[in-house]
């Protein structure tokens, strides 16, 4: 086990673990919101915590181009700045430049692109990027890496992962000059990201590789990228064996809440994804039972909470009918109150999943969960 990461296997076969940052312990299995502008969006800090949030994400890119760096430095970092107490994880923006940026050329040592905002001239590299993520002071830095399309033929794929590797090595190496020349990044943590497409002998070789480099923890990028959920699963499934049992593993973008019990039986700790808020501004609620389209004309006078069974603050004050009203009058509390739902439903998933490792009872958890749980393309909704 890491000094920051300490993981145990439950007699079924499944893990909790503790991860240990600069602004506190999360335990794993984790959910983390994404605030990618410095704002999880709808909700404030403190009604996040209330939830059982543990920790954020954000992002490089989008917080380089607005308000910059300058700006978050000056007024105190990106936990000041957001007035966020907990851990925030920091994406490298490498991501984003591939799919937001208008112009882009890729060169051995970083990107040269235009800003998606006003067209200006920008580069990301692994020297930049580590001094990015330290001026925003986030706990967890995610290495510069390249995320190939899907699909992709595996030539292509093999130069995103030989990049990728170069400059997770050349990232490290950057923290570490980081350190010895004022002391930045000490006790913040870097993660690797598994590149490598649906190719299995591509996603071993990269996560051996990074492995032989050395990081605090390990990240499976690259999914969630449009392919098939069976593609994602077993992408998921190439990676996990070759990932230290004893760092945290991460898989970046996922998912819906199928996707995480699924990911969690296969070994995952730590999940991001922009869902939650994403589908509750078209109307959309996370119940144990899958979607509800609270926008229905069947609910414009139930008197029913969202979910019968849920302890959020939507749930234990509003009825289905009010909440559908705001949303078809495009009041902003609808929009609140759909997020804070589904965020909750989300947070609250983790600490059953926990719980139910934590008691050698996840597989008739996850069993029961799959058994209940119906999205829209499902063939047998019930």
């Amino acid at each position: 086990m890491s000094a920051h990461f300490t993981a145990t296997t439950s007699r079924e076969g499944f893990r909790l673990g503790r991860l240990t940052t600069a602004h506190g312990v999360i335990e794993t299995p984790a959910f983390m919101p994404v605030g990618t502008q410095g704002t999880v969006k709808t909700m404030t800090p403190e009604e996040l915590a209330g939830m059982g949030c543990q920790i954020l994400v954000s992002n490089t890119y989008h917080l380089n181009i607005r308000p910059g760096i300058d700006v978050v430095r000056q007024l105190g970092g990106l936990h000041r700045f957001m007035n966020w107490q907990g851990p925030i994880l920091t994406d490298s923006g490498g991501y984003q430049v591939f799919s937001l940026a208008k112009l882009r050329s890729i060169q051995e040592h970083g990107i040269s692109f235009q800003s998606h905002v006003d067209g200006a001239p920008c580069f990301l590299g692994p020297e930049s990027d580590m001094e990015i993520q330290a001026a925003l002071g986030s706990d967890i830095w995610m290495a510069l890496d390249e995320c190939p399309p899907w699909p992709c033929e595996e030539p292509r794929v093999r130069e995103a992962v030989e990049r990728s590797i170069r400059w997770a090595g050349e990232c490290k190496a950057a923290k570490a000059a980081l350190r010895e020349k004022n002391g930045l990044g000490a006790d913040r943590l870097l993660f690797g990201i598994i590149q490598g497409g649906g190719y299995e002998s591509l996603r071993r070789e990269c996560a051996q590789r990074l492995v032989e480099t050395g990081f605090d923890g390990y990240a499976i990028g690259g999914v969630s990228v449009g392919e098939p959920e069976p593609e994602m699963l077993r992408t998921v499934e190439m990676c996990a064996p070759h990932m230290p049992a004893g760092e945290i593993r991460y898989t970046m973008g996922l998912g819906t809440p199928r996707q995480i019990v699924e990911m969690v039986a296969r070994g995952v700790d730590l999940f991001d994804c922009v869902l939650p808020t994403r589908v509750a501004r078209n109307g959309v609620a996370y119940t144990r039972h899958g979607y509800v389209h609270v926008c229905a004309g069947r609910y414009k006078a139930d008197p029913g909470p969202i979910d019968e069974e849920c302890g959020c603050y939507a749930c234990k004050s509003f009825s289905r009918g009010y909440i559908r009203h705001l949303l078809n009058t495009e009041e902003i509390l609808g929009l609140r109150l759909m997020s804070w739902h589904n965020l909750f439903f989300y947070l609250d998933l983790m600490r059953k999943i926990r719980e139910a490792i934590k008691e050698e009872r996840f597989a008739a958890f996850h069993r029961k969960f799959l058994e209940n749980y119906r999205e829209p393309n499902d063939k047998n909704p019930s």
